[in-house]
């Protein structure tokens, strides 16, 4: 039985699919104002790109690259129900192309206090648990960073706004659950394996008040500024979990206490693509399509991977490296609960 305290999941994440046009474009029917928006084009090969309030709407960054943060993409605003482009752009706004984008609602941006590093700006959400912090590294082992959330980050992305420095990504599942503060795996297109380093978060077990870094170039050099995209997890929405796949094709069913809205799904000790898949984009059981996380790949509208189902989602693919190997893998979800409002069960059917 899954507990929400969130009555409904698109007043704090939603998705969107649209359509470029190389001019202003307005996209309405979010649901609120985001602060995190990530898009990408589902019939070409490019780049993942996010932007958000915090860095500053013009600025972006390339998932799964390590590339500098530019401003070459034409996002012009985020709006009370939706976000406005500008202009040209084949990553966001090329015309008649189509694109998904995931969005995330923070909106706090005063309050926090404590930590050895204080962000230069952040904003937080304390019913979703999801926060963004911008910050300045300073090149020491164990710096600690407020975070304002009320629980232990069960997730993290974080990534120097300058070049030659990956994604660095933090999940409570890293070594089945054991000490995962030890271990670090980089989301990119190669050399992919969680590893154990202390160089990352320093090997101390993040708190429901800090999280804390090594002093590895990826999250904390002395002078260079960072984004950290923080998530805790909320019954009935939102899950970071593990898997262990079964290489059938009658494959794992995970438990997540949800319909997934967004599921990445993440292999631990290989190469294999990060998978991304959203309840609204073309697609349906077991034909639901994907986007690669790591990947600048267009959509995969392969059929027989899995099943999204009202508690979880079942895999129907065979012996598959990505999702169903026999093998351990990571989960990032966000859904909806099916009935309920605050602190009353939900019980899946």
């Amino acid at each position: 039985m899954a507990y929400t305290t969130i009555n409904k999941c698109t007043s704090v994440h939603n998705t969107l699919n649209y359509a470029g046009n190389d001019s202003t474009n307005a996209q309405t029917g979010l649901g609120f104002q985001p602060d995190i928006v990530w898009n990408k084009n589902r019939g070409a090969t490019n780049d993942h790109v996010i932007h958000d309030s915090v860095r500053g709407v013009s600025y972006r960054l390339k998932m799964g690259l390590n590339a500098q943060q530019d401003t070459t993409d034409p996002m012009a605003s985020f709006d009370s129900d939706g976000f406005t482009m500008t202009g040209t752009g084949g990553g966001i706004n090329g015309n008649n192309e189509n694109y998904a984008s995931w969005c995330w609602k923070a909106g706090t941006t005063s309050g926090l206090s404590g930590g050895t590093i204080t962000p230069t700006s952040y904003s937080i959400n304390t019913t979703s648990k999801v926060g963004i912090y911008r910050y300045q590294g300073n090149g020491t082992a164990g710096a600690s960073i407020a975070h304002g959330l009320g629980v232990v980050p069960a997730c993290m992305w974080i990534k120097s706004e300058g070049p030659n420095e990956d994604w660095i990504l933090y999940h409570k599942k890293f070594n089945g659950g054991s000490s995962p503060e030890d271990y670090v795996l980089k989301i990119r297109e190669t050399s992919r394996t969680e590893t154990n380093s202390d160089a990352y978060f320093n090997d101390t077990a993040h708190t429901s008040s800090l999280f804390y870094l090594g002093n590895d170039g990826g999250v904390n050099s002395n002078g260079t500024n960072y984004i950290a995209y923080v998530f805790g997890e909320v019954p009935g929405y939102s899950s970071f979990t593990s898997y262990q796949g079964n290489a059938n094709s009658n494959g794992t069913f995970c438990y997540l206490g949800f319909k997934p809205k967004t599921l990445i799904i993440c292999r631990r000790d290989s190469n294999d693509e990060i998978e991304i898949y959203n309840d609204s984009r073309a697609g349906y059981n077991d034909a639901n399509y994907h986007l690669n996380m790591n990947l600048d790949t267009a959509e995969d509208t392969s059929s027989g991977r899995l099943d999204l189902l009202s508690n979880g989602f079942k895999l129907r693919v065979g012996s598959s490296g990505p999702l169903n190997a026999s093998a351990s893998y990571l989960v990032m979800a966000w859904g909806q609960s099916l009935v309920g409002s605050n602190n009353v069960p939900c019980t899946a059917r």
